[in-house]
C-alpha cells in the first residue's frame, strides 16, 4: 500500500528542475533537500529550547559533552572539538567563552605537564542539567506526530546515510 503524503517546498524545487533539465535525474535532490530543510527547521526549534538558558546551540553541545561523559565532568580539549567536530582554534575560543560565563574552568591535566582539562563548574552542571531536561521534553514535542514504527524507520535510513557519508571510525 503506498504512503500519501503532502506536497513541499522541495516537490516544487524538484518540478522546477524537472521542468528546466529534464536531461537530469534530479532524484537524490528529493532527500538531500528535505533533510536540509529539516535540519534548518530543527535548528530553530533546538535554539529556542536553548535560549530560555541563556545559551547557545555550541554552548550546549560543549555543556552537554562534558555532562554525559560522566562524573567528574572532565575532558581534554582535544577530545571535546573532535567529538564536536571543530578545529582546536574554534574550541579555544569557546572555551575562553564558557570559561568567562563561569560553565566551565580549565584545569592542568596531571597525566600531561603541558595539557589542560576542561571541566563543568558547579554552575555549569546544574545549568546544562535544566537545559538537557527542556531539551528532550522539545526533541519528544518535535517528534511526537509521527507514529513509533515510523520514527524507528527513520532513524534506521538516517542512520543508514550516515554510516555512507561518515568515515568508519579509527581502530
Amino acid at each position: 500500500m503506498a504512503t500519501q503524503r503532502t506536497a513541499d517546498a522541495v516537490d516544487a524545487i524538484l518540478a522546477q528542475w524537472r521542468r528546466e533539465r529534464p536531461d537530469l535525474d534530479v532524484g537524490p535532490m528529493g532527500p538531500i533537500g528535505r533533510i536540509k530543510r529539516c535540519s534548518a527547521l530543527l535548528q530553530k526549534r533546538l535554539d529556542e529550547t536553548f535560549g530560555q538558558f541563556g545559551l547557545t546551540g555550541w554552548e550546549f553541545d560543549v555543556l552537554a559533552t562534558l555532562r554525559r561523559s560522566g562524573a567528574p565532568y572532565c575532558l581534554a580539549p582535544t577530545t571535546l572539538f573532535a567529538t564536536l567536530m571543530v578545529t582546536s582554534g574554534t574550541m579555544t575560543h569557546r572555551l575562553q567563552k564558557l570559561e568567562t560565563s563561569g560553565w566551565i574552568e580549565r584545569l592542568p591535566n596531571p597525566d600531561d605537564a603541558r595539557g589542560m582539562l576542561v571541566k563543568l563548574t558547579p554552575v555549569g552542571l546544574a545549568l546544562i542539567d535544566r537545559a538537557v531536561e527542556a531539551h528532550v521534553a522539545n526533541e519528544h514535542r518535535i517528534v511526537g506526530g509521527m507514529k513509533a514504527a515510523d520514527l524507528a524507520a527513520l532513524d534506521l535510513r538516517l542512520s543508514q546515510l550516515l554510516a555512507a557519508l561518515e568515515p568508519p571510525p579509527a581502530p
